[in-house]
């Protein structure tokens, strides 16, 4: 069995990110042409096309976007491992943004195991909604933002999952057959709260804010509750909920992207750092639960 040189994975991941060999070329500091080469040996060491050939963009084959996951995975497990027996150099303060979803339910692990690998870089985490976040950020607050975008947005960043926003209720009441349909949301400017309003409003499903909440706990203990039902991003539901469908007689409320944004011209390492092992983290992510 062959194995896979680490360098044409970061070479290829590279290309993903930068949409373009120019621009990879300058970031892992080789030609265009030998980018070109690298791209092509991996493509025979794997048996298969992984770019679609277009002179104007940079795109992926199917089978090249499922190996991007597994090569994104291998690159964060190689760099976690390093940093992991060898001494920490990289020091430095972070200031990172995030959904309150994401930093109460997936961050938590995946910072914990972060500052394990790099104990001399202090992070400092703020959550908030992501339009809120990105506004701030272009203040200054922050040197790296996650936010959720609509699905095949056109929206700048980088984008590192993709996930259905899904519909939320109690596993011990059935809020969802009253009329009209008691909601939890978030207050504007929640992307889930206009979905939400836009899918049942489109439909002409009677619906009813009962419970405003700008906390992820606090929307999910009011789910809970039997209060409401809400929408979450797939991989943030907490244990206690039902996943409700379309067959419970509730619209689609469509996919989500997270995206990584960095702050104007920041480029120092520990910011490198964290933005990789987060993009690597969430590629390792399991799918969202459903229910049975």
């Amino acid at each position: 069995m062959q194995n896979i040189p680490m360098d044409l994975l970061r070479t290829f991941v590279k290309a993903i990110e930068s949409g373009s060999l120019t621009r990879a070329a300058n970031l892992v500091g080789r030609t265009q042409s030998a980018v070109s080469l690298q791209i092509r040996r991996l493509e025979e060491i794997v048996g298969t096309q992984l770019f679609l050939r277009d002179a104007h963009k940079l795109n992926l084959t199917a089978d090249g976007q499922g190996f991007a996951q597994y090569a994104r995975r291998i690159l964060a497990l190689n760099d976690e491992a390093l940093a992991s027996i060898q001494k920490p150099t990289v020091a430095g303060r972070v200031r990172l943004g995030a959904p309150h979803e994401y930093t109460a339910s997936l961050l938590p692990e995946f910072l914990g195991k972060f500052a394990q690998s790099h104990p001399n870089v202090m992070l400092e985490v703020t959550s908030d909604l992501s339009r809120n976040l990105l506004r701030r950020q272009q203040e200054g607050e922050f040197d790296l933002v996650i936010a959720l975008h609509d699905y095949r947005s056109n929206n700048d960043g980088r984008k590192i999952y993709t996930e259905p926003l899904t519909w939320v209720g109690s596993d011990d009441h059935a809020r969802h057959q009253q009329s009209p349909i008691p909601l939890v949301l978030a207050p504007p400017p929640c992307m889930y709260r206009q979905r939400v309003l836009q899918a049942l409003n489109q439909r002409k499903i009677p619906n009813q804010v009962t419970y405003l909440s700008s906390s992820y706990n606090g929307i999910s203990a009011a789910v809970k509750a039997g209060i409401g039902i809400t929408a979450m991003a797939g991989s943030t539901i907490p244990e206690g909920s039902r996943v409700l469908t379309e067959s419970d007689g509730l619209p689609s409320l469509g996919q989500l992207e997270l995206h990584l944004h960095r702050g104007g011209g920041k480029t120092f390492e520990a910011l490198k750092k964290l933005e990789d092992y987060i993009e690597g983290s969430f590629s390792k992510t399991t799918p969202p639960r459903q229910n049975k």
